[in-house]
């Protein structure tokens, strides 16, 4: 048998199988785009993704841009702005130097770039497949920065398609890549979203810090359980910093972020070295959450391992990967002596079910969370739900008191008027209509539901209060949770507001006098004398005071003095203390030149002031207990009845839940 004639391969198949060696699914063509935004400097990352990433991958960032000349050869094989020669890889700082990633993108999908760079006048758009242009850049509008497309990945390597599993799988790994690097580049702002859907799955704001990413990324539970490692060698020539958590947190699966001189990388000795210290630590089976990022002197690794830089080696290895291990059992020996539990008591007042009561009834005991179900109730279901039982504020010793006696040398009571359905105003203005609108596009079902059906647990502090949902229960930020209820009631109730009338009537100018003497004020000798910028915000409030008085029952006479403010909700008034910087903030703040823009700008400001704030708080002289009747029977009442919260309030720390009855249960089963 003859043997078969060797012949040299097309170049396209040549560049497709090196293109498999690259993209071998979306979240690798991601990973390569995103080290491709982090070199550009971008400060701002979004990633759009439909059917995990094989319809469309796209990827906007506000980094440097590329240049037009260049888009000719950006998607050429072994094109870069990285590296001149091989010597270079001895001090490689940046994320890419092969040249590869958009030339293998772009031999397996349809990829477009638009790209605009500082100075520019104007984006240029290309297309590009099998790593050449399929016409000339075009001019269109852009903001600065690049934005990449990806469509229909590996459509003309239908084995490679086949193999990879479900778009709901791909979408994961698509968002465990954006939540790594997140983690890691924390001063920059990263989205995930899936096209179509204006909620983003991930979301981080720029300039924040390691744990508030992890936290937005991976949970409060993760977040609150973190131990900071720090482990450095100078013979060695390294230095790690991260996290790591306590003896307190496990899961069935190890999470483990790993960046080595930035760039995120696999090393299964480190993780297995690191999880044998765990062992003696966790229950069987389980592992910890781990994030660490190494910096290795460059000229001892060596990254041009894998075309996916995924794998790296350095020098002393084993070395380095004992020292760190040991850090870790120091760290976690350190912890071990005050191990906690988190844990949610019973409050006084709640019944209890015992198995004696059971069995002489004959019938089975229910809990509300079951009460309609014929199923066991197991004990990590039984949960207090009825908020007629004790409070947290029961076990303070001071007598309860009412908020409008805190106020009554400020307000004059006689003079409060509600609102009167009977000549309720119809809203009409399409500005307003628009922001009512805007509130109920932006709703966050769940946390809708959980406001609606929560039960008030107590104040911890003015700023913070406890509640509790089904059988979790949240830490909430009532000062971010009151102001959005007042700017909400500002928009639906808009020129149907009662009056509070100040008993003294309020001068405007020693209002702004007073506001200017603050450090928050902001003020300084350029923006010119206090006594004159006082006159203009006296000037300006009176020019708007028919309009004040008309929509927002805001009254203000011609002498420049605040007669009334509005009421905006039964048995609540603000704290006078915020009053000076209030008025100050009506003249700096508010967009009074746009219908729309005004009446947003000037009903945040509004509830900013009537929030409830640390240092603006609506008590007087001893009347500590003031505040807290406010919120528990005006604030969260009024809440869970029309309180529309906002995407938002389920990314920040608005709501964080600290305990979650069934989880602690198996806590307890454990130990």
């Amino acid at each position: 048998m003859e043997p078969g004639r060797i012949r040299k391969l097309d170049e396209t198949v040549v560049n497709r199988i090196a293109a498999g060696e690259v993209v071998q699914r979306p979240a690798n063509a991601l990973k390569e785009m995103i080290e491709n935004s982090l070199d550009a400097k971008s400060t701002q990352i979004q990633v759009t993704v439909k059917q995990g990433g094989l319809k469309l991958l796209q990827i906007q960032d506000n980094g440097t841009g590329i240049r037009k000349d260049d888009l000719e050869i950006v998607c050429e094989r072994f094109t870069t702005s990285k590296l001149r020669e091989f010597g270079d890889l001895t001090a490689i700082s940046t994320y890419g130097f092969r040249g590869e990633a958009l030339a293998s993108i772009s031999h397996v999908a349809h990829l477009t770039i638009t790209t605009r760079t500082s100075d520019s006048k104007c984006a240029w758009k290309a297309s590009y497949i099998d790593s050449q242009l399929t016409g000339q850049p075009k001019p269109c509008a852009g903001n600065q920065g690049t934005q990449i497309t990806v469509e229909d990945l590996f459509y003309n390597v239908s084995t490679r398609r086949k193999a990879l599993k479900s778009g709901t799988e791909e979408y994961l790994k698509v968002a465990e890549v954006v939540g790594r690097y997140a983690v890691h580049n924390a001063s920059v702002g990263f989205t995930l979203k899936k096209q179509g859907e204006s909620a983003a799955d991930i979301r981080t704001q720029p300039n924040s810090t390691v744990t508030d990413n992890i936290r937005t990324v991976y949970g409060p539970h993760v977040a609150k359980e973190l131990l900071e490692l720090r482990c450095e060698d100078t013979n060695l020539k390294f230095t790690a910093t991260g996290y790591i958590t306590n003896a307190n947190y496990s899961v069935k699966k190890c999470v483990f972020l790993l960046f080595i001189n930035h760039r995120l990388v696999d090393s299964t000795a480190l993780r297995k070295a690191i999880e044998s210290v765990y062992a003696s630590y966790l229950p069987k089976n389980t592992h910890p959450f781990l994030y660490l990022s190494l910096e290795i002197a460059p000229e001892l690794v060596d990254v041009n391992v894998h075309p996916t830089k995924h794998e790296v080696h350095f020098l002393n290895e084993e070395a380095v990967i004992e020292k760190i291990q040991q850090a870790v059992e120091t760290k976690l020996l350190g912890c071990n002596a005050s191990r906690t539990f988190y844990t949610q008591a019973l409050l006084p007042g709640a019944s209890i079910v015992s198995e004696e009561t059971e069995e002489s009834s004959g019938t089975s005991n229910k809990l509300s969370v079951a009460k309609d179900s014929k199923d066991k109730v197991y004990a990590h279901q039984m949960i207090r739900t009825d908020s007629r039982d004790q409070k947290l504020d029961k076990f303070f010793s001071k007598p309860e008191m009412k908020a409008d006696d805190a106020e009554e040398n400020l307000i004059d009571k006689s003079q409060q008027s509600s609102k009167n359905e009977e000549t309720r105003r119809e809203i009409q203005l399409t500005s307003v209509l628009t922001l009512i609108s805007q509130l109920e596009t932006n709703c966050h079902s769940g946390l809708r539901e959980a406001v609606k059906d929560m039960t008030f647990v107590g104040c911890v502090s003015p700023q913070h209060g406890l509640i509790q949902h089904g059988n979790k229960l949240y830490l909430t930020n009532t000062t971010s949770l009151s102001e959005e209820l007042f700017y909400q009631i500002l928009l639906t109730d808009f020129s149907n507001f009662g009056a509070l009338r100040l008993s003294k009537p309020a001068c405007i100018y020693e209002l702004a006098m007073m506001a200017l003497e603050l450090e928050d004020s902001g003020w300084s000798e350029a923006d010119g004398p206090k006594e004159e910028l006082a006159s203009y915000i006296v000037s300006l409030l009176k020019s708007k005071a028919l309009m004040l008085d008309d929509y927002f029952s805001l009254q203000i006479d011609e002498d420049g003095k605040i007669i009334t403010l509005p009421y905006l909700l039964d048995d609540y008034v603000p704290g006078m203390e915020g009053l000076p910087m209030y008025v100050l903030r009506l003249a700096t703040e508010v967009d009074w030149d746009s219908e729309q823009d005004c009446f947003q700008t000037f009903c945040r400001e509004t509830a900013k002031f009537f929030s409830i704030r640390q240092n603006s708080l609506p008590n007087d002289e001893g009347c500590e207990r003031g505040w807290q009747w406010m919120v528990e029977h005006a604030l969260y009442p009024a809440m869970r009845k029309t309180l529309l919260p906002p995407q938002h309030f389920a990314q920040d720390t608005t709501f964080l839940q600290i305990a979650n009855l069934t989880e602690l249960y198996r806590v307890f089963e454990r130990c």
